[in-house]
């Protein structure tokens, strides 16, 4: 038995989330032992193994800010994962083989106060570029935080991808990175989708008599470019007649939370 603890930054709704929760859920079920540590864990806004007991998870240091009045959101994601390390190195008392980080790689040295562990890292996409560089502050900003990302992941036993596009982006961004990251596709619990099996579009409160759906899912964010679905679908009608146009229907939908400014501006 491998004793495997997840270190997670916010352990909410998301694809990550659910990403390392059935990372989590497959490991158990091979007879390991499996641990959360997380900077954010509410019981109102995560996926429920994570609150019904499957899945055990400790929450620390979630009295840390994460902006200071809106900027500096990356640079506390940093400090508050740091946070969640060292307590785990220094204060936890818990033995583990293997810590699995997921998206902030800043804590890694810090993980590496502990002899004798291997450290996983997840990299869902490289966060330097996920951000703009419009003033000359930020540039100083993101340039210490990007050589800090790609130092840090660098020390990782072991990196994962998402996807072999991911994995060129990887190379291609962190160019001091000499070893080249393996590629684990997030995996379907297939147990859940029996459940909801039988479920119809009116249990999901949408009253579709459709032919066609497109389905669009992300979180409400900027980079998810949501647009681009609603500028497809104007094209696709353009080229309908009336009764093709009403048996077509275009659902948005995705992870939302109000903690997230952006996600109330595009909802």
């Amino acid at each position: 038995m491998v004793q495997v603890v997840f270190v997670h930054p916010d352990l909410g709704i998301g694809g990550a989330e659910r990403l390392v929760v059935d990372a989590a859920l497959a490991l158990r079920r091979k007879g390991h032992d499996v641990q959360f540590f997380t900077a954010h864990h509410d019981p109102g806004h995560c996926f429920p193994e994570t609150r019904d007991g499957q899945l055990e998870v400790t929450c620390i240091g979630d009295w840390l800010p994460r902006s200071t009045f809106g900027m500096l959101a990356a640079f506390w994601a940093y400090i508050r994962m740091i946070y969640v390390s060292l307590y785990l190195v220094m204060f936890s008392g818990i033995k583990y083989d293997v810590v699995f980080v997921d998206q902030v790689s800043a804590c890694i040295p810090f993980l590496r106060m502990k002899g004798g562990t291997k450290i996983i890292f997840y990299c869902h996409f490289p966060d330097q570029l996920l951000t703009e560089r419009k003033s000359f502050l930020k540039k100083v900003y993101r340039y210490i935080l990007d050589t800090l990302e790609e130092k840090t992941t660098s020390q990782a036993d072991c990196v994962l991808v998402n996807s072999h596009f991911t994995a060129s982006v990887y190379k291609e961004t962190f160019k001091s990175i000499k070893t080249s990251p393996s590629v684990l596709y997030p995996s379907l619990d297939f147990d859940n989708f029996d459940k909801y099996s039988s479920l119809t579009l009116k249990d999901v409160d949408l009253d579709l008599d459709s032919e066609c759906i497109f389905l669009s899912l992300n979180r409400y964010e900027r980079k998810k470019n949501v647009s681009l679905a609603l500028q497809s679908m104007k094209l696709l009608l353009d080229i309908l007649n009336k009764d093709e146009i009403a048996r077509v229907h275009l659902v948005i939908a995705g992870g939302y939370d109000d903690r997230v400014q952006e996600n109330i501006e595009h909802y």
